[in-house]
């Protein structure tokens, strides 16, 4: 049998009786390595860059539990899809915070989100962030708020949300993680699918900025560790006069626009894409394939970025390593139909876009393969023109 306990309640006379703990000395949120105020100046000091970012489908302000976005739009679609997408910066931060240099890592985040949705041919319509930190600073956030900022106007999409929250005893005062959320719609019809892709279709490579944010890891350990801060400002001739901090903190390049411009100019030329991020091109254009087809590369028919050179040179990497570490050069690749491949170059140059034919597809089973062995390093611009 259940025992009951009864409790009588307190008389009306009777002063409710206080946690013995009340008496002794408080130990606040701040006190715990959390400032709440330092966390508003924050929200007031990125209110401006968030706002920039707007669409006019944006409902509301920030400062809400949820961002809203109107997707009335989408009704004159005929079955839209909405693609998601996301990501962080990765190891990259680690630079960033060694040069003390905030404001491009945001760039980053956007781009490593929306480049992604995009290989879908979806348009970006907005984008949530979340800033991890060991001891919040409002400068700091801003710096880091604003190359978000920039990325999305970029992207074209709004920022609509996002969080900061201090990790005391968990993260270094100095440390920081970032990770981004991207939202997009495409009409079913006009999506982008790797089954699309046929035998005979033509490889187009858009450049990229650098390492953008992959193989980090590696860079790091090769060109950073054990260097002095003198070292890393120090400008190379290898790097065509940039110093090292410099190039390693060049942000991802965002392709949005170029690419949506040319999908709208010349609706289905474009079978597929690939973002070409972690793992290289080894690991990323076998993505937009279908299981029947291979994509066959021809190494040596765009430019190597001097930064990829001198993480390789450092790393001592062989072709075969350096293609499945770092994107070499290539940030995206188009799979292109062949007989409107000129339409789509044509299309990229208006856009502003320098595009490399980098291959073809041809029979195969899915997998990414290489001509030209050896020659990963031999572009010759002269030849090209």
């Amino acid at each position: 049998m259940t025992e009951r306990i009864t409790v009588s309640a307190a008389g009306a006379d009777d002063a409710p009786a206080m946690p013995s703990w009340m008496d002794e000395e408080a130990t606040t949120y701040a006190q715990a390595g959390v400032d709440t105020a330092e966390g508003a100046r924050a929200v007031d000091a990125i209110k401006g860059v968030v706002h920039d970012t707007y669409r006019p489908e944006v409902v509301g302000d920030i400062g809400g539990f949820g961002g809203l976005f109107s997707i009335a739009a989408a009704k004159d679609m005929d079955d839209p899809l909405l693609v998601s997408g996301t990501d962080g910066v990765g190891t990259k931060l680690k630079v960033a915070q060694l040069a003390g240099k905030h404001d491009t890592v945001g760039i980053d985040l956007v781009a490593m989100c929306a480049n992604d949705i995009l290989a879908t041919g979806a348009e970006p319509l907005f984008f949530l962030d979340y800033v991890a930190i060991g001891k919040l600073k409002a400068e700091n956030v801003a710096e880091i708020v604003a190359g978000i900022g920039e990325g999305c106007k970029q992207a074209g999409c709004a920022l609509i949300g996002g969080e900061m929250a201090e990790h005391p005893g968990v993260m270094d005062p100095d440390d920081y993680d970032l990770s981004g959320f991207c939202v997009g719609v495409v009409d079913r019809a006009k999506m982008l699918d790797p089954a699309a892709v046929r035998e005979g279709d033509v490889l187009i490579g858009l450049a990229s900025s650098g390492l953008h944010s992959n193989g980090y890891s590696l860079a790091r350990k090769v060109c950073v560790e054990g260097k002095t801060h003198y070292e890393l400002r120090l400008e190379r001739e290898e790097l065509d006069g940039a110093c090292l901090q410099d190039a390693l903190l060049t942000p991802t390049r965002i392709y949005v626009k170029p690419v949506r411009a040319v999908l709208d100019a010349c609706p289905g030329a474009v079978r597929a894409l690939a973002h070409i991020t972690g793992g290289g091109i080894s690991e990323n254009l076998d993505r937009a394939l279908p299981k029947t087809c291979d994509a066959e590369v021809d190494l040596g028919t765009w430019p190597v970025p001097p930064i990829a050179r001198f993480v390789c040179g450092a790393a001592h990497l062989d072709e075969a390593e350096a293609l499945k570490t770092f994107n070499m050069g290539l940030g995206m690749v188009l799979i292109v139909d062949p007989a409107r491949a000129g339409e789509v170059e044509a299309a990229l140059a208006e856009a502003g876009e320098a595009t490399y034919r980098v291959g073809r597809i041809v029979a195969g089973e899915g997998a990414v393969r290489y001509a030209n062995d050896g020659e990963l390093y031999g572009y010759d611009a002269g030849a090209e023109a």
